[in-house]
Order: structure tokens, then C-alpha cells, then sequence
């Protein structure tokens, strides 16, 4: 089994197998329609969400505070080997996060009324709209300021520590932007919204 296991791509195989042995079993018997089709995109937002707000909270709950305590010598294994593939992972569930939302509100048919803020759909629309701000936070600050900060591309060291700290901060914004943000996305049905 610790051999099976052992891989990531095997473990992320076996899951794959049940939850397709899921699908059929309890969706797709019924027929694939729309609402099939909604569910799929739905289960798939929460999956790459759960991985873009989970790494999200690594970096700023573990990876962070922890930095300043690792020993000179082993910090190059977090910043050129760890933080390089767990932002790469990161900045991605961002992007496939917020494509399958919007999906599953078009697919909902709300998606022009949620974007506008129009009721019933100001809930789900306001945290469309923080998650909007958090992916081009991820894409067009996180990501460039850290390229610098991890020597994945050339800056001086001054540029690099601006760059960290840049960085930081937008990730600490997407943190606190992240606490409203779950509310909307959790609480959007029991509001008798989406």
C-alpha cells in the first residue's frame, strides 16, 4: 500500500476512479443533463478552491511566520524548490477557481445579475467580485513580485526584498479578502440566492 500510495499521481488516480464510480452511480444513471452538467463544474469549483485558499492559508499561516526561524542554510529548499511548485499550483487553482465560478453561474443562468449586483444575487456577485480581485492579485502581483523575491528572475537584492514584502502584502490582502469571499460562496443558497 506505501508503495501504491507513495505517489501522488496514484493516490490522485484512485480518487478520480471512485469519483467517477460516484458519478455514474448516483448522477449519471439518471441521465446527463444540465443540472448534471451544473453539478460537475459546482463540485469542481470547490476542489480547485479548496487548493488556491488552502495553499493561500499556507503560505500566510505556515510558510510566512515560519521563514524567519529556518536557518540560512536550508532556506534555498523552501525558495527554490517548495515556494517555486506551490506557487505554481496556487496561481493555476486561481485561475480554474474562478473559470468554473463563473460557469456555474452562467450555467445558473445569474451570472450577468451577479456580476452587476442585482438582487437576489448581490451575495454570491459580492464574493464573485473579491475572488475576481484575489485571482489578479495572485496573477499580476503575487506571482511577478515573487518571481523576484525566489531568484526566478534577475533583481538586485534590494528589488528582492521590496519584492517579498510586495508580495506578502498582497497575499495577506487575499487572506483577509478571503473571509468574506467564503461567506458569500457558503451561505449564497441559504440566502435564497444562486
Amino acid at each position: 500500500m506505501a508503495k501504491l500510495l507513495g505517489n501522488l499521481w496514484n493516490a490522485v488516480g484512485i480518487g478520480t476512479a471512485l469519483l467517477l464510480v460516484v458519478m455514474f452511480g448516483f448522477h449519471l444513471s439518471s441521465g446527463a443533463d444540465a443540472t448534471w452538467v451544473n453539478a460537475f463544474f459546482r463540485y469542481l469549483h470547490v476542489l480547485v478552491g479548496i487548493m488556491w485558499i488552502g495553499l493561500l492559508y499556507y503560505f500566510n499561516f505556515v510558510q510566512i511566520p515560519t521563514m524567519p526561524k529556518v536557518p540560512a542554510e536550508l532556506k534555498p529548499a523552501v525558495s527554490k524548490y517548495i515556494a517555486p511548485e506551490a506557487l505554481f499550483w496556487f496561481r493555476w487553482a486561481a485561475a480554474v477557481t474562478v473559470l468554473t465560478g463563473l460557469i456555474v453561474a452562467y450555467l445558473s443562468g445569474y451570472l450577468v445579475e451577479a456580476l452587476t449586483l442585482q438582487s437576489p444575487y448581490r451575495l454570491i456577485g459580492l464574493g464573485m467580485w473579491l475572488a475576481l480581485i484575489m485571482a489578479f492579485n495572485v496573477w499580476f502581483v503575487i506571482w511577478p513580485n515573487q518571481k523576484k523575491a525566489l531568484g526566478i528572475v534577475e533583481a538586485d537584492a534590494d528589488t528582492k526584498a521590496k519584492a517579498a514584502t510586495t508580495a506578502m502584502i498582497f497575499s495577506r490582502t487575499n487572506t483577509f479578502l478571503s473571509l468574506p469571499m467564503l461567506y458569500c460562496m457558503v451561505t449564497q443558497n441559504l440566502l435564497g440566492q444562486g
